[in-house]
């Protein structure tokens, strides 16, 4: 619980004490920290959006270029503002430490609603990959939501044995998964047909509008840029090792992403990818098949594998960032303190709790017999993403802009300030091309959060005011 002496700002950038090394809490180096980031953003976007973007046309590969230079816009000034706020929490930090407690529960709320509503949207994109390893998981609608659950849960027993593992498993995902995306990223290209591109514009929409609406769709595939900034405490000298892992992990997942969506788009004839559940194994079989009817099936079952190894693994980074910034926020007195009860270095109601809300929402999802139900999900976390990415560019502009010379390296005024501005616009954009029915949704998942809000904002002024005991 903060002290209430101190202003909320300074409170919040107090760097939190080192963490020993213990069993089950062991920190994170630059090469698992850079496969944190690489793993939650090469997840189950990669392997799903591009059939979720075909029905746009080929013009959603220029929505895809302008949102790699979005992203790195946003890695670099993460970067930025991890080396002066080295904590666990990062947009949480951020926001609390440049405009006060509110902001900081805005954005901590915000980002906890995008990690849960994405590992439920990442169980529904690996149960596509599942049907084509095991056809029997598809033959029905209860059957696939089992294995949505089980695909949520056993990443979450990962975490709750301990920060030790979380790595190991980040680790051996994120390398078997590189194989079979290069083999299409590079190899596909040797196969493209430029016949199966379609249309460049496939919907009544202007420019404009397509390429919004379909960044909006593919801004899931870039969640987690912030994960080493969110995981900042479990990092060796993450003043060094944040910045370098958010830059080098965004930057790789960029290459893969473009080149493997380029490529799947030339595999795959536009007719059949639109409605596409596995759209790289799809890609595979049209590079191995013998002709059009036949052949090619084991290369897509490869693929299949790669793609829910992927997953899991995305599935097991996003459950450890489920938990922290909770942490981070209920030490501060902002989140229920039962938030804070940490075993073997991990958050344990944290996973707890975000694994049950997950599962709760893909059963929903599944019963409600929802078309459509991962870009349903895909939408809504794009919005709510979009609030701590917000509220960490104000931040680092008000940082900027303020002259508070601890926090800004006076060299890089004018580059930290252009990255910042560029990021702020292109979170903005994407909130207008999330739609209103996402936008609609978010902000009442966003507003609940003022309830809490007050809740906790009163036990906290009852307790300053209530005598020593």
């Amino acid at each position: 619980m903060t002290s209430t002496a101190v202003p909320p700002a300074e409170a919040a950038a107090v760097p939190e004490p080192p963490v020993p090394d213990r069993e089950g809490a062991r920190r994170f180096g630059l090469p698992v920290a850079t496969c944190l980031v690489m793993g939650n953003i090469i997840g189950g976007g990669i392997f799903l959006l591009p059939a979720s973007v075909a029905p746009f046309g080929t013009i959603s590969l220029v929505a895809f270029a302008v949102l790699t230079l979005g992203a790195v816009a946003l890695a670099l000034v993460f970067g930025r503002l991890a080396r002066r706020h080295p904590q666990t929490g990062g947009p949480y930090v951020y926001a609390r430490a440049a405009f006060g407690d509110f902001a900081g529960f805005l954005a901590a709320w915000s980002y906890w609603i995008t990690t849960w509503v994405s590992n439920a949207a990442l169980a529904v994109a690996a149960v596509g990959y599942l049907c084509v390893l095991f056809p029997a998981v598809g033959a029905h609608q209860w059957s696939m939501c089992l294995a949505a659950l089980a695909v949520q849960w056993l990443p979450a027993l990962a975490n709750l044995a301990g920060t030790r593992y979380v790595g190991a498993v980040q680790l051996v995902s994120t390398v078997l998964k590189f194989a079979p995306l290069l083999l299409v990223s590079v190899g596909g290209l040797l196969f493209f047909d430029p016949a199966n591109l379609g249309p460049f514009r496939a919907t009544d929409q202007s420019a404009v509008g397509a390429v919004s609406a379909s960044a909006a769709i593919l801004l899931f595939s870039y969640l987690g840029v912030e994960s080493a900034a969110v995981s900042a405490g479990e990092v060796r000298d993450p003043a060094r090792n944040v910045g370098r892992a958010t830059i080098l992990g965004t930057v790789g997942a960029a290459t893969v992403y473009l080149l493997g969506t380029l490529a799947v788009f030339g595999l795959v004839p536009h007719d059949s990818l639109v409605s596409s559940q596995a759209p790289f194994s799809d890609a595979v079989n049209a590079m191995f098949s013998a002709d059009a009817g036949a052949g090619g099936t084991w290369g897509g079952t490869v693929v299949a594998c790669a793609a829910v190894i992927s997953m899991a693994g995305a599935l097991n980074g996003w459950t450890l960032l489920s938990a922290q910034t909770p942490y981070a926020a209920a030490k501060d007195g902002l989140f229920p303190k039962v938030f804070e009860t940490k075993k073997r270095g991990v958050p344990v109601v944290g996973v707890v709790v975000t694994a049950v809300l997950a599962s709760a929402l893909t059963v929903y999802n599944y019963t409600a017999g929802s078309k459509g139900v991962f870009e349903v999900l895909v939408l809504v976390t794009t919005f709510t993403a979009t609030v701590p990415y917000l509220l960490s560019t104000a931040a680092q502009l008000c940082f900027l802009l303020s002259g508070r010379s601890e926090r800004v390296h006076r060299g890089r005024l004018v580059r930290d300030a252009a990255l910042a501005c560029l990021a702020f616009g292109f979170s903005m954009w994407l909130v207008a091309g999330s739609g209103y029915a996402a936008v609609y949704q978010g902000v009442m998942f966003l507003f609940a959060g003022v309830l809490v809000y007050a809740v906790m904002s009163a036990r906290r002024t009852r307790a300053a005011v209530s005598p020593a005991r």
